[in-house]
């Protein structure tokens, strides 16, 4: 098991640790309700150091994440990042990742803790000419400073004009008195915010900067329950829970990042399965009688009849309603579709709404 560079802050903070992708890692701090509304009414701060980061740099790198990734990386411009997913031969996915582009030449890769020597290795296979790839990942911390008043918290570290950095684009600059930290304008919570790469010795400094900063703004550290919570409040896909290697990404209703304008792996049957159709289709839904959906629960028609199945669920502390993800035959897809959750067999009804959740 690995410990993030902050392990000592974490548990001195009063953070319960759990053992997540291979790492200990900070599950909750205050508490999932309390630090779940922190980040969508003020700023949290999250250590997701434990997401891998891989360098692919020469001339061959572009071509290379145009063979290995869905999304059209083509249309990247320097300071630029992009949402993608890498297929696997059979039509599921490895891993759904952000690609930066630092220049013409240079990328890099962000991928999921748990997929980290798999997509290496997945990768790694595809490089047929040779490209330069550099696995980062064990020299990178990553802090994401999340919530409407990140701007805030954070603008007196910088020099980088926080306020005018459009979404999913990222700069470098020196930031609480460290060079060459990259500030990027993404997220997973839905509430805004930035992340932060950074050499991991300066840890411990940024960390404290940030905290200190962000005092007068009620900044709090923030564990992976209430990120899980936040992210699906807005139906962002959890990698191993809403996908993985069995589920295509247009099931997935990522058909916005499989661009058919390219060549990439498997993407002559992800065409074939567009003109076809999809057999099922992840869906969000709201429970419309009491009860709280969880991960691998059957999914019922009115008769009974088993449909799908639930792939993530909660009660959502910023709506106070019970939702959820799941995969369902197709024609119980369409917003407004009653459908039933299992729980100890009995059927609860469920309603399919539209992303995100309100």
């Amino acid at each position: 098991m690995k410990n993030v560079a902050l392990n000592d802050t974490h548990i001195a903070l009063g953070a319960k640790m759990v053992p997540f992708a291979g790492f200990n890692m900070p599950v909750q701090y205050s508490g999932i309700n309390i630090e779940h509304e922190t980040v969508r009414k003020a700023v949290g701060v999250f250590d997701v150091s434990h997401m891998g980061e891989f360098i692919l740099r020469g001339e061959g790198a572009l071509d290379l994440i145009q063979r290995v990734c869905s999304n059209d990386a083509s249309k990247l411009f320097d300071g630029k990042i992009q949402y993608s997913c890498l297929p696997n031969d059979q039509g599921g996915i490895v891993d759904d990742l952000l690609v930066y582009r630092i220049d013409e030449k240079t990328y890099m890769l962000v991928v999921n803790a748990s997929n980290i020597d798999k997509d290496w290795d997945w990768i790694s296979k595809h490089n047929t000419a040779g490209v330069e790839m550099k696995n980062i990942s064990d020299q990178t911390s990553l802090l994401a400073v999340q919530g409407p008043k990140a701007i805030e918290a954070l603008q007196s570290l910088t020099d980088v004009d926080l306020s005018s950095m459009e979404y999913y684009t990222f700069k470098k600059g020196v930031f609480a008195g460290i060079e060459n930290v990259l500030i990027s304008a993404t997220g997973y919570t839905g509430a805004g915010g930035f992340e932060l790469y950074f050499e991991k010795e300066h840890s411990e400094h940024i960390w404290n900067e940030i905290f200190n900063a962000g005092a007068p703004f009620g900044i709090k550290p923030i564990g992976l329950a209430a990120r899980d919570t936040l992210r699906l409040e807005m139906g962002f896909c959890l990698y191993g829970n809403d996908i993985d290697d069995t589920t295509s990404p247009l099931e997935a209703g990522l058909g916005w990042i499989t661009k058919f304008s390219k060549n990439f792996v498997n993407s002559a049957n992800l065409a074939a399965q567009k003109q076809n159709g999809v057999e099922r289709k992840l869906v969000g839904f709201e429970m419309i009688e009491r009860g709280i959906p969880r991960h691998d629960y059957q999914i019922v028609d009115a008769d009974g009849n088993v449909i799908g199945k639930v792939t993530s669920g909660t009660q959502s502390p910023s709506l106070q309603k019970a939702i959820g993800m799941g995969y369902v035959k197709t024609e119980f897809s369409k917003e407004g579709s009653d459908i039933y959750i299992s729980i100890r067999e009995n059927k609860i009804l469920a309603r399919v709404v539209k992303f995100p959740f309100k």
